[in-house]
Order: C-alpha cells, then structure tokens, then sequence
C-alpha cells in the first residue's frame, strides 16, 4: 500500500449537515477501516464491531425516516455515504447496501404497527440484516423460487432453501421472499424473519475470489413458523416490493462499484507519482498518463450516472432503468479501472502488498450481485423497446 492518503472526492452535496456527515463517513472510514482493511480479508474476518459503531454514528438507516431511527437523509446523500464506505473496504460498503435493502420492504410497504415495533432496532439499535431472495434455482430468475410458506392458524411455516445471501449466518433478520400461491410472480410473499428463528439454519460460508471477510451462504428454512404479524405488505405482493427493494439497491451496488474504483485510481496515481523508472516518474510517460486519464474519467462518468439516478428517485420520479444504467455502467467501470490499476503497478500489482489485486477481485463480484450485467442490459432494453415477443 502508498503512503499517500487517498485523495478526497470534490463532492457536491445538498446541505450542510450532509457535508458533516460525509466529513464523519470519512474520518471512521480512515480511522477504523481503511487501516485493517487488507489484513482482514485476507483472513476472512467479518468486522461486526464496525457496523455497531456504523449504527451508533447513525449510519445504517440513513435513507429511511427520522420518525422510525433512520437519518432522513436523501438517497443521493445516502449512496456517497456507500461509496466513502466501499472505497475504504467493500465488505462494509456492501454490508451497509445489504443492509438498508433488507430494511426496505417493511419501511415501505409494512403496517405502521409493524414499523414502529421493529425499524427502530433494525435502524439504529445495533442489528444487522439480510435479504433472501436467490436459490440454488432461481437467481436471475427470481419468479421461479420455490421457497415455501403454508398458513398455519395466525402463523406461517416457511421451508426450502436460499443461496448467495450476504450476511447468512450471521444477521439478526431476514427479508424473505417465500411462495404463498400460484406458480410465478403472483405467488410470492414477503416475510421479516429473525436470525434466530427456531428451523433457520445457515451453511458453511462459501470459498470466494474476494470480498472473503463477508459471509455468503445458504440458509435452510426447516419448518420455520413466523407469525402473520411479521408478514410484509399483502399476500401476493412480495415480487412487487422485491424489485422495488432492486432497483433501490442497484444504485447501491453503483456507489460501491465507484468507491472500489477510485479506490484503486488512488493507489495506482501515488505509486506513477512515486515509482521512478529512466530517471521520471512513471506518471511523466504519455502512455500511463492516458490511462490514469481514461480511468479518471469512467469513475467521474459512473458517479455522475448514479446521483442522477438518485436524484430521480429523490424527486419521487421513475427511476428503473436510470439504476439498471448505473449499475451496468458503475460495475464494468470498476472491473475496468482495477484492472488497469494493476497494470500500471506492474509486478507489483499482482501482489498481495498492495491493495489493488484485491480491488480487482472485489470488483468481479459486483457485475454479478443484485443482477448481472446482462440482466441489467435486459431490464435497459425493456425500457427502450417493450417486453420480448416470444
């Protein structure tokens, strides 16, 4: 890793307070994760201790009401607030996304008993959540989980088995999307489980090229009873708050992309400014200046792409294929600018004593969560020229 401090983003923001919040984002970010960052994941360690003091510095229920713990904060406040986080490690850049996804369906569609009796804690009171929707058989194809809740009295018995849930194991509750009806779309509901459900079980973490320091694993639904109170929205509606839960989370996925970008174009500048070869610095040669130039210049095309996004959805306006765009655009960016970070640290690049290998492997990841890049160019494409005639 440089010396050199990464370099501070020249960010528009609306208010004051949001500024004194991005300056307190930045001074944790600096001060507890950046420095053990490198060191954890490599041993696979989850830093729970940093989202408790994420929660305490309330930072985990930004986008959400004031009324209910959250930070009234708008999105467009919000995703900078992911980016700083994910520049700093994208295990707690990505955590945080995950968990404001996980809070999104109750803060929108729950009851008003429901959000008073449990967005407090799950905003502000130290509880970190997860989303399950992917199985073994239905990732891009979500309509076709298999996931089952059967009424049972004033409860549900949920069985089956989710895949791919970050947080699996160790979270302190679930969104669920399990099938109450008829085949497809029309037959999911969504549900808020408790990580200590009786029946809820969570598999061995998966072995994975990066992000090793966050937990991603099955969980096993065995007959898990919840009762009806914990039921979100109506029968029937959970595909509905799913994708609403999506493309709110998509431009999360967005901002964590641009964090772990520039992220990388930090590193790879202070090592051109310090790495000498023909008695210059390696930043003095045209062709690594074009590279740094071009790198530069996706990131500040990928930040740009999803404030404006986020600005849509602020405004109360339509903003679906605005986020499928940024994260499309966001995520090939990263893979993009980390890779070429490694280029321009050469060998050095490829070692595991500079953080830019880990940024590139990080960076893979993201074109595949939350929906793939080709899901993203399908749901683009829709927008564009309507549904598919098959």
């Amino acid at each position: 890793m440089t010396d050199r401090a990464p370099q501070q983003v020249d960010r528009q923001l609306p208010t004051e307070e949001s500024r004194d919040l991005l300056a307190l984002v930045r001074e944790i970010a600096q001060r507890e994760i950046r420095p053990r960052a490198a060191e954890e994941e490599d041993h696979g360690r989850f830093p729970r201790e940093i989202f408790t003091l994420l929660s305490e510095s309330g930072l985990l229920g930004l986008p959400y009401a004031g009324e209910y713990g959250g930070g009234d904060q708008p999105y467009e406040v919000y995703l900078q607030v992911l980016e700083e986080l994910a520049a700093a490690r994208l295990t707690v850049g990505l955590g945080v996304s995950v968990h404001s996804l996980a809070c999104h369906g109750l803060a929108g569609y729950g009851t008003k008993d429901q959000r008073g009796a449990h967005l407090p804690a799950m905003l502000g009171g130290g509880l970190l959540g997860a989303y399950c929707l992917s199985e073994p058989g239905a990732g891009s194809d979500a309509a076709s989980l298999t996931t089952r809740a059967v009424r049972d009295g004033e409860d549900w018995i949920i069985s089956g088995t989710k895949a791919w849930i970050t947080h699996g194991g160790v979270a302190d509750f679930y969104t669920v999307l399990a099938r109450t009806g008829v085949d497809g779309p029309k037959g999911i509901t969504a549900f808020l489980v408790p990580g200590d459900a009786e029946g809820l079980t969570a598999a061995i973490p998966e072995k994975k090229m990066g992000m090793k320091g966050s937990p991603t694993a099955q969980l096993h639904f065995d007959g898990v009873r919840v009762p009806d109170t914990r039921r979100i929205g109506e029968e029937g509606q959970g595909f509905t708050i799913a994708l609403a839960a999506l493309d709110a989370g998509r431009l999360g996925i967005a901002a964590c992309a641009i964090g772990v970008a520039q992220a990388a174009l930090d590193e790879a500048l202070a090592y051109a400014l310090d790495r000498k070869q023909f008695g210059h610095p390696i930043a003095d040669f045209q062709g690594l200046r074009f590279m740094l130039a071009d790198m530069a210049t996706k990131i500040e095309a990928g930040r740009a792409l999803y404030l404006a996004a986020a600005r849509l959805r602020d405004a109360g306006k339509p903003f679906s294929r605005q986020a499928a765009m940024a994260k499309l655009f966001c995520t090939d960016a990263a893979m993009a600018v980390t890779t070429d970070a490694v280029q321009v640290l050469g060998g050095y690049g490829y070692t595991a004593d500079f953080p830019v290998e880990r940024l590139m492997r990080e960076a893979k990841v993201l074109q595949i969560v939350e929906g793939t890049n080709q899901i993203q160019r399908m749901v683009i494409a829709r927008h564009l020229a309507g549904p598919e005639s098959r």
